[in-house]
């Protein structure tokens, strides 16, 4: 992980955030170096910002349980960070998004197996295209593409089973089997046309965030494949700090 530091970000009061950034790639590549577009507005307004590897071409079990060691490293190491960890705001593109979305929803649930330390609190999760419900379409998606690379990614989703995934264990790890009225307020950015994680993926948990507009925040871009281009982009982190403030 890179822990960046800011100077001022004690002078944010109660906005003192601790946001962690998770990078796409499908679970089996890529690297946080790739997209710190992600994280630069965070900095810009002089946040602490953590930007996480995860272990790759290990299955999504492994890569969000990567995310939970993290945030316990985090607390064991606090005296040398002094990051504030009852303000952490999980976010990230992609299947990073899909890590701290799970992480961030099941953590107040009692089946979750991976409990946080007490002084790490999920105050936020921000979601740039990453899979929510539906992992067996997404998984699909990859496993029936023609390109190779697509195969082995479908393939390194759920690398214990053979073809595709049992339903119970696709479940186990979709973040909609968690939600429940006391989860973090969450911010989903989503494109209408994404032909990695299908539209009709995000339908009922779009419904379940919509319940509460005062908490929740959908971006929906009817046009957009999976990734946000740069006006996009600007435009989502004006409407993300907007949601932070409300915090």
């Amino acid at each position: 992980m890179d822990i960046y530091i800011s100077k001022d970000a004690k002078k944010l009061s109660n906005k003192n955030f601790t946001v962690i950034f998770l990078h796409g790639g499908g679970y089996y590549l890529s690297d946080k170096s790739k997209e710190e577009k992600y994280i630069q507005p965070y900095l810009d307004k002089g946040m602490n910002v953590v930007n996480l590897n995860y272990r790759l071409k290990r299955g999504i079990p492994i890569a969000t349980e990567d995310l939970t060691n993290a945030l316990h490293f985090l607390k064991a190491n606090n005296a040398t960070y002094q990051l504030n960890l009852n303000r952490i705001i999980l976010t990230g593109f992609s299947a990073g998004a899909h890590i701290a979305s799970y992480v961030g929803i099941s953590a107040n649930n009692p089946i979750y197996k991976n409990k946080l330390d007490q002084g790490v609190k999920i105050s936020g999760i921000i979601n740039f295209s990453g899979p929510v419900d539906g992992l067996d379409v997404v998984e699909k998606v990859f496993m029936d593409n023609e390109m190779p690379l697509m195969k082995d990614l479908g393939n390194a989703l759920f690398p214990s089973s053979e073809g595709y995934a049992p339903k119970a264990l696709i479940s186990k790890y979709a973040p909609i089997t968690y939600l429940d009225k006391n989860d973090p307020p969450f911010f989903l950015w989503q494109g209408g046309k994404d032909d990695q994680v299908p539209p009709i993926t995000f339908e009922k948990f779009v419904a379940h965030l919509n319940e509460n507009r005062k908490k929740n925040e959908v971006i929906f871009i009817p046009e957009d494949l999976h990734s946000p281009n740069a006006t996009e982009l600007k435009n989502a982190y004006d409407s993300i700090f907007v949601f932070l403030d409300r915090l």
